[in-house]
Order: C-alpha cells, then structure tokens, then sequence
C-alpha cells in the first residue's frame, strides 16, 4: 500500500483537532512519518482561534466532535459561516454509530471511526487531499 506521504508533498497541511491528547499526538505522529505537516488543537475554540490566527490554513482538518469548550458540531458551525475556513475540507473522527449521517449533516468530506486503525485514517486522508 502507498501510504498519504508519498503521493503528496511534505507541504500538504492538517490540522488535528482532539481532546485526547494521547490520540491527538499518535496521530500527529503518524501524519507526520507520512511527511505531512501537522498541527493540532484540544478543542474547537482553540482550533478556531489557530485558523483566525497568522499560521498558513490546513489543506484538511481532522475533527473529533466529543469535545468540552466547543465540541465538533459548534465547530463546524463556525467554522461554515467565514467563506475562507469554509473552503477547508473537514473529516469526522468520531466514536458515534452514527458517523456517516453525522458526515453529512456536517457536511464533512469523510469520517472514520474510533477506535482509529491508522492505515485506515492514512488512506481517508489521501483520499481526500487528492481531491482538493
């Protein structure tokens, strides 16, 4: 299997937005060894404050949707009303058995579900970046 990395260049940005942090950092971890640059937030307010802020917008964003401060769904809602986040391609990461209307109530570009299986998360990533 080709993995994310090696069809895109290492500019390819996402940002991983997670409130465990120990996920959080494994899949930051897992992006990065596919030559992605990574960021990441623990909620959507600090995942909104970072795409407001000076650093160059991801090309994806991974966002879990069970969060405190501002969970997924708020997020998202935000995150559709400026047209220029609105443009970032947005994956569900969710535990929820209701993943795929979630999606697309969302209107997410994809979702996987917890708990992650990395390959599987690598291929929805490159599956999606290739289509922006």
């Amino acid at each position: 299997m080709i993995h994310a990395g090696a069809r895109y260049p290492k500019n390819r940005r996402i940002l991983v937005v997670d409130d465990d942090r120990d996920l959080r950092e494994s899949v930051m971890e897992a992006l990065e060894d596919e030559g992605y640059s990574v960021a990441a937030a623990p909620d959507g307010m600090r995942a909104l404050a970072y795409l407001r802020g000076p650093s160059p917008k991801p090309d994806l964003i991974l966002l879990d949707l069970a969060m405190p401060n501002m969970n997924g769904d708020k997020f998202r809602e935000e995150q559709l009303k400026s047209a220029e986040l609105a443009a970032i391609p947005v994956a569900i990461v969710t535990a929820e058995s209701n993943a795929s209307d979630k999606a697309s109530s969302l209107q997410a570009s994809g979702f996987i579900r917890k708990p992650l299986k990395i390959g599987a998360l690598l291929e929805l990533v490159g599956r999606i970046l290739k289509t922006v």
